[in-house]
Order: C-alpha cells, then structure tokens, then sequence
C-alpha cells in the first residue's frame, strides 16, 4: 500500500511532463496535436508510426518535432526513391575494409546507428532496402559484412501518400508499423488563415530541459509500463473488435496478427502509464482507432467498430446481462401463465369432452352451440344435451363477442345471446399462495443484484471523467465512452423498474 501510494505522485507528475511536453513539441502546429500526441506516445514505449497523407502536410516536420523531445537524439532522415540504393540509407562500404577482403559499411550517421529515424515515401524504395529494413526494426540489429551490429533505434516514422500494394509482399513490413495516423490539410477556416499569416513553422525547437526524455528515463519507462494491467473493460472491447473484424473480413479484408495485438496492447498500457494509471481503460482501448486499419477504403469502418466497440462496452459489473434478461424473461412468461389469465374464460359445459355455451331459447329449451364457433362468423346449427341437433335454431356469431340466434319456423323470430365470462383476460387465478411467493422471490433477488451492480456502475460514473481524460485521447473521442457508460447505467434501471412491474404482478 506504501509503495502504491508513492507511485500515484510521481505518476501524476510524468503525466503533468509529458502534457508540457506535447504541448511544446505541438507548437505552431495546426491540428496535429492528436497526432504529435499519439506519435509521441509510440516514441515513448518503442513502437513504430506510418504518417499516412498527401504531400505538404507536415509529415517530416512531425518526426523531427519528436525527436526533439528527447536529449541529444541521433536522429537519420531520408527521402526514397525508386532509385535508392542501400548506401544511402545503410551506409557506404568501407573502401579500407574491402582491401582486407572484408564487406563492411560505414554506419556512423546513417539508419544502423539512428535512435529516431524518418524514411519518407517508404514504400517507393527498393527491395533491398525494404528487406533489410523489416530486419533491423524487427530484431533491432543490423548485419555488416560478418558482424552483427545492435541497433539503437527507438522508434521509426515513416510517411507516405499510399498504402503498400497488396501484390508488393510488404505486409510484413508494414505490419511492424503499430500507430497509423491519417495526416490530412488543415479544415478550420481560423487555423488555416492563421497558417497563412504565419512564418514557416521550424522543425528545430528548443524544449525545457526538464522535459526533455533521457535515455535512462526512456528505458525505465520501458520497464514498468508492462506493470500496467489490462482491465477487464479493455480485454472485452478487444474482444468485441475481434469478433466484428472476423465476422467482416470479406467485406473488409482486415487482418490483425497476434504480434499487432501484442504490441497495441503495449500502446494501450503506455497510455495509461503516462496518464498516471496503472490500469488501462476504455480512453486508452480507443486509440485502437490508429492501430488495425490496413488500407484508406476501410480506415473509416475500423475507427467505427473500435468506437462502437468502446460504446457498447461500460464497466465490467460481474454479471452476464444476457443471463439475466433470459431468466427475467423466462419468469415473466412464467408469471403470466401461472398467475394470471391469458385470455378470457367463458361459462360453458361439457357434452362428450367439448365445450359449449348453454343458450336459453325463446321457448324454454336449452340448445348448445360449441365454444370454438365463437371465433368464426359462420352459420351454426346447435345441438341439445345429448349432442343431437336442432334443426329449428341457426345461431351465427358476428366476430364481436354477440351470437344471433334464429328460429327458422319463425314462431320466435331471432334473438341476441352474449357468453357470459368469468374471467377476463388479465384476471388473477386462485393459485397456490407459495408458489406466487416463490416466484415473488426469484423476481426479487434479479432485482436486488441489479441494483447492487447499479450502485458499483454508478459510482464508477462518478469519477469517470477525470479518469477518462488522456494526453492522446481527444476529449470529443472519450465522450463516446462516457455515452456507453451512461446507457449502461440506464439499461440497469430500466431492468430494475421492469423486476418491480413482475413483482407487483406477483402482489
């Protein structure tokens, strides 16, 4: 408990940090702060970015802007090409080296000794290059010559207009790219103006050096984000993702590997870690949005099923609503049939086990016609106590609850009969008192767990906002957890008000 209650400072303060730390970083940067934030947030736990927009919208500026974040960076650049060749991204060969019969490259400066590295139009390089690349920011070393370099690289950005050809083999390259942020022009009129009337933004900016991420500190980070838990509320929209995604695959075509959930998982713990958490929740489940798109035609249905997804999901009370609902259900139907009339009860009596309504003729007699007419508007002939016809009367119901009954010798003329009912459809039966306390009880006690759950939900809600707040979560995007939560909170009641209408039927 010492060592919990000493955490939650120091976690507060990284997350004060980190937040003057975005901020600085997103100077004079229009709409990018959500992407500045989420690509920072890569950086911080390892994990690589692809910047995906058309050209002049400040995808480079973006990299260097981060790499500014942490101290003395050694930071590697490059713009490919058809024509790129491995030197240029790699290193030249060392002309020395080769003398001695030894194929060695020079990597000093180039992307085998970057920290942060930016490769802009990734997918317009060679072969070579990408193949080698997919090595090096997989298993974070790189072959020179017979030596087997470690390679320093924390996170790479790459950027592009287009996503990798299906048909190039490059999936697996673009797989070990965990955040993938659309980076569009600015939209709002006031920022764009003031674009304008702006000097040209520097790439280059001096950050506090309080906040700048030291090596150190960026490796402990590292360290204790797995401490982060996934909470149960982030593994059921995970889940639930799954699930669309598989049921959608034909439509979609999205396919998400084991080792892409493994490392957005990583993200999602980073983002509660820096948010000063030790538990993930539905805030960090949403930045999903930017990890499991594949290609520009199905960004926008994978951003809905993650938001839907986070809606759907409020807090994980310990109960299977499903369950409950089908056992609620299961005792309403139980309790109307065993407690109350279904429909209504007419006085008949039985002749050779049918039933029949008695109708008392004009001249005294009783004849009988048979219940089920009741239902029909056809003509009838009734019957007498033995069951024979009398072929005098014809009786003729009128679908509205009334029967004509007419003397065909016409000595009597017609008359109307109307049944007479007992019960009416609704009425309570006289049953077995414990049996309506039994099931008084079973109503009772769905009742009762609702509402204990009602009351965790409902305090969770109460703190709910300030928890959901994140760095690299816009508040507009936690609003739609904030709605999932409330509805769950308002399917509770309605549950709850609906056990008081069964047991007020059972009362």
């Amino acid at each position: 408990m010492v060592e919990q209650q000493q955490a939650e400072p120091i976690l507060s303060g990284l997350q004060q940090r980190i937040r003057e730390l975005i901020a600085a970083v997103s100077t004079g940067m229009y709409e990018r702060e959500e992407i500045i934030a989420v690509a920072m947030l890569g950086a911080l736990c390892g994990q690589n970015t692809f910047l995906y927009g058309p050209p002049g919208t400040a995808k480079s500026l973006i990299s260097r802007r981060i790499a500014c974040a942490f101290d003395k960076p050694v930071y590697f650049e490059y713009l490919m090409n058809r024509f790129s060749t491995p030197e240029e991204v790699f290193g030249p060969v060392s002309i020395k080296a080769l003398k001695e019969d030894r194929y060695t490259r020079k990597t000093d400066c180039y992307l085998p000794k970057a920290e942060f590295a930016f490769l802009d139009e990734i997918w317009k390089s060679s072969p070579a290059i990408l193949n080698t690349l997919l090595t090096l920011i997989n298993e974070h070393v790189f072959r020179n010559g017979e030596v087997v370099e470690k390679a320093p690289l924390k996170a790479l950005i790459a950027a592009s207009n287009e996503t990798p050809d299906t048909q190039q083999g490059l999936e697996a390259l673009f797989d070990r790219f965990i955040l993938r942020l659309m980076v569009g022009p600015i939209n709002q009129v006031p920022n764009f103006e003031q674009l304008l009337d702006s000097k040209p933004t520097e790439a280059a900016i001096n950050i506090p050096a309080h906040l700048l991420v030291k090596p150190e500190e960026w490796q402990a980070w590292r360290t204790r984000i797995h401490d982060v838990a996934l909470s149960p509320e982030t593994l059921t929209i995970i889940h639930l993702i799954r699930e669309e995604l598989v049921q959608r695959y034909e439509e979609l075509k999205v396919y998400v590997s084991d080792r892409r959930w493994q490392r957005a998982a990583v993200l999602l713990k980073a983002a509660a870690f820096f948010n000063g958490r030790m538990e993930t929740n539905h805030s960090d489940a949403l930045l999903l949005q930017h990890c499991l798109w594949t290609q520009e035609d199905n960004r926008g249905a994978v951003m809905e099923i993650v938001a839907n997804a986070v809606k759907e999901t409020g807090f994980a009370s310990g109960i299977s609503l499903a369950e409950i609902d089908r056992e609620k259900d299961r005792l309403d139907q139980e309790i109307m049939q065993e407690l109350y009339h279904s429909e209504d009860v007419y006085e008949t009596e039985m002749i050779n086990g049918e039933a029949f309504f008695n109708i008392l003729s004009r001249d005294g007699r009783n004849i009988f016609i048979p219940q089920d007419a009741f239902k029909t508007e056809e003509e009838i002939i009734p019957v007498d106590e033995s069951g024979n016809e009398i072929t005098r009367y014809r009786c003729e119901f009128d679908g509205q609850g009334s029967c004509k009954v007419t003397d065909y010798h016409g000595r009597y003329g017609s008359f109307e009969f109307k049944p007479n009912i007992l019960f009416h459809k609704g009425d309570k039966k006289n049953i077995n008192a414990r049996l309506i306390k039994s099931l008084a009880k079973s109503v009772s006690e769905i009742r009762k767990e609702l509402i204990k759950k009602l009351e965790i939900v409902q305090i969770k809600r109460n703190s709910i906002e300030k928890n959901l707040s994140s760095l690299f979560t816009p508040p507009e995007k936690t609003e739609i957890a904030i709605q999932g939560i409330t509805e769950q909170i308002d399917n509770l009641k309605l549950r709850i008000t609906d056990c008081e209408r069964l047991e007020g039927l059972c009362h």
